[in-house]
């Protein structure tokens, strides 16, 4: 025995090494993905601030009319498409097999592939882009068929506008995808800020000023001329568009080193089989979406009534927001990381591949159950003080809060669900993800179907956060099974007290909103900025207390982090 026990000893003291070496390198991973969600996160602030400028000045120009739903048609094909084929692949395939070649080939081989994969997709995009051209009529009827003849042929014209857009926006996909690979989270980060102020400042340079139009309302005013602008100088507002799309590849090109970047038709190279392989389900599922589901959507909603795909799109706007600054930004900055642990196969990394997804889901939780929260019952205000102005009428504002806070419902479930998701990607499988799109995809239709006699546009929203509910539930507990459970994460207890706080802090918003309102009043720009600061830091403020009462160590862990960053 005494000659074994020095032996014991040190595998003691070996094994308590490695675990103070795991546990170290655990809060440094932890520490680097909350620094690059930070820069996420602040690039998607100042990408919605601006986005929500884009739709201010829409809505302040043109309204809820035909003219704007013409265009959200216009930027809806470019849009879906780059989904199908570009977008919507980055964070499946492109970043993993990129981020594994920088890994185990090295830089050089990097440029060879990024080279390889832009000169297809510029061929490739080229084609599509001349296909809509010639096409553009079909297409739209295809979208938006439930529109008026005038409308059809305003979102005909801006479509063949935006089409080229497709190459541009392809080709920053690419370029972006490659620098979160080089874990270069700056510019991507940024690029919706150079994309909306690009939309911003076109439009206002070129919209076209108030004249006296032909009256062509059916309402009890029988006057022959109106004053307002002309519906087809919204022309501008896609211009705006193709020049953003220019603006933020352009600015990806500064990280990379555009020298060594070469266009090469060598499209047999075994790399992009690897690509392939992951692409394909997710190319599946995009096409569930892009050429299923969203002209499903825009074709219920165009028979609701004139300016539903108006209503629809602002409130997508205003959720978004939460959504890119809490379970995108955190999704993102987490997937070189999960799939970096996810490769290695070993004890240790399972152990942290689970930390680190953990801390991801934790920190959603967080953070988005407040907002969704705040949100919901700031709805009117907030929508007042951004679009309620000009061509924008206070029953807009009604129909656009309550399309807002049905889809509210489903927030926390697609934040959440997304970093699952991502999960999937990591462990290089993006066929389970697309599988469960599919049912969630059909269980939408079916419940959009069946509510649109009853509730009209408001089925859409009902209809999509179920399916996000679906989507969640089902991505969970099979990736609990295929990772043997998500360990030690408390995340029921950070659920239930973050849910907690939120509920408190939403009753308390439902009593004294309206006191506030009365208070301060809601007539005038500035009176609605007073009161939306001032409530949204007084619950925010109630939130933060109860949480330190409830002492919610994810919120402190964040609080620690930032003191620290600030002092450092």
């Amino acid at each position: 025995m005494s000659v074994d026990s020095p032996a014991l000893s040190a595998d003691d003291n070996v094994q308590q090494s490695q675990q103070k070496s795991a546990e170290t390198e655990q809060d440094r991973t932890n520490a680097s993905v909350a620094g690059a969600t930070g820069i996420l996160a602040l690039g998607n602030i100042f990408s919605r601030v601006l986005g929500l400028a884009r739709e201010v000045v829409l809505t302040f120009l043109f309204g809820a009319t035909g003219a704007v739903d013409a265009f959200q048609v216009a930027i809806i094909v470019p849009k879906a498409i780059y989904d199908l084929l570009i977008g919507g692949h980055i964070n499946g395939a492109i970043v993993p097999v990129l981020s594994e070649i920088i890994t185990l080939r090295g830089k050089d081989e990097l440029w060879r592939v990024v080279s390889i994969l832009i000169s297809l997709v510029t061929v490739v995009l080229a084609v599509l882009v001349l296909l809509i051209e010639l096409f553009a009529p079909q297409v739209v009827q295809i979208v938006a068929g439930g529109a008026d003849a005038q409308t059809l042929q305003l979102a005909t014209d801006m479509l063949r506008m935006t089409a080229p857009a497709l190459i541009f926006m392809s080709l920053f996909a690419v370029f972006s995808g490659t620098l979160y690979a080089l874990r270069s989270f700056s510019l991507p980060a940024f690029a919706g800020v150079v994309f909306n102020g690009s939309i911003v400042t076109v439009t206002l340079l070129l919209a076209p000023s108030m004249m006296l139009i032909p009256n062509l309302g059916t309402g009890v005013d029988l006057s022959p001329f109106i004053i307002a602008r002309p519906a087809n100088g919204i022309l501008v507002v896609a211009f705006g568009w193709v020049i953003g799309a220019i603006a933020q590849m352009s600015m990806q090109l500064v990280g990379l080193r555009v020298t060594r970047l070469r266009l090469t038709f060598n499209w047999r190279h075994p790399v992009l089989k690897g690509i392939a392989i992951l692409y394909a389900p997710v190319m599946f599922s995009l096409i569930m979406d892009t050429l299923i589901i969203r002209p499903f959507s825009y074709n219920l909603a165009s028979q609701t009534g004139e300016g539903s795909i108006a209503y629809m799109n602002w409130a997508t706007t205003l959720i978004q927001f939460p959504q890119g600054l809490v379970a995108t930004a955190i999704s993102v900055a987490i997937l070189p990381t999960l799939a970096r642990q996810s490769a290695e196969m070993t004890p240790v990394a399972v152990r942290a591949f689970k930390d680190t997804l953990g801390l991801g889901l934790r920190l959603t939780t967080t953070l988005i159950l407040p907002a969704a929260m705040g949100l919901f019952m700031l709805a009117v205000p907030i929508i007042a003080l951004l679009f309620e102005h000009g061509a924008f009428v206070s029953a807009d504002t009604e129909i656009t809060a309550q399309a807002l806070r049905l889809y509210l419902i489903g927030l926390p479930f697609a934040a959440i669900d997304l970093l699952l998701v991502y999960a999937f990607y990591a462990r290089k499988d993006t066929l389970t993800p697309a599988l469960i799109g599919v049912v969630s995809l059909i269980v939408y239709m079916l419940v959009a179907v069946a509510l649109i006699d009853t509730y009209g546009l408001f089925s859409l929203m009902v209809a999509d956060s179920i399916k996000h509910f679906v989507h969640a539930l089902i991505s969970g507990i099979l990736l609990a099974r295929r990772i043997d459970g998500f360990g030690s994460q408390n995340l029921l207890l950070t659920f239930a007290k973050t849910a907690t706080a939120s509920l408190i802090m939403g009753g308390v918003a439902w009593v004294t909103l309206p006191i506030l309102s009365e208070m301060i009043g809601t007539s005038g720009i500035i009176r609605e900025a007073i009161l939306v600061v001032t409530s949204g830091a007084l619950y925010g403020g109630l939130f933060l207390f109860i949480a330190f009462v409830l002492k919610i160590d994810e919120l402190r862990w964040i609080g620690r982090l930032v003191y620290q960053r600030l002092r450092g």
